[in-house]
């Protein structure tokens, strides 16, 4: 089922219109009759295509193993403020 108000009763019973939500409804807002937005439910997360699949795979496998972008490689203590940047220096 769809539901349709303004802007001035979404505003003073949100909840309400959430709770018609969660049943699975649509509330579309208005401002002067004409149709602004829309709440509606959040579907399950679909389910990845064989490719999309394999594309977050590679994407993870190469954010595991990092980027080599040239210069020093840098640990994550090196660079906390408790200790000094950049090393070596003073010496």
């Amino acid at each position: 089922m769809q539901l349709q108000i303004s802007v001035r009763e979404a505003n003073q019973h949100l909840s309400r219109y959430l709770a018609h939500v969660e049943q699975g409804d649509e509330v579309v807002i208005t401002r002067r009759g004409a149709p602004i937005a829309k709440l509606a439910g959040i579907s399950e997360r679909p389910e990845l295509t064989p490719e999309k699949a394999a594309a977050r795979e590679r994407l993870r496998t190469r954010l595991t193993k990092g980027y080599r972008l040239g210069g020093i490689r840098v640990a994550r203590d090196e660079i906390h403020e408790r200790n000094q940047w950049p090393p070596n220096a003073g010496l």
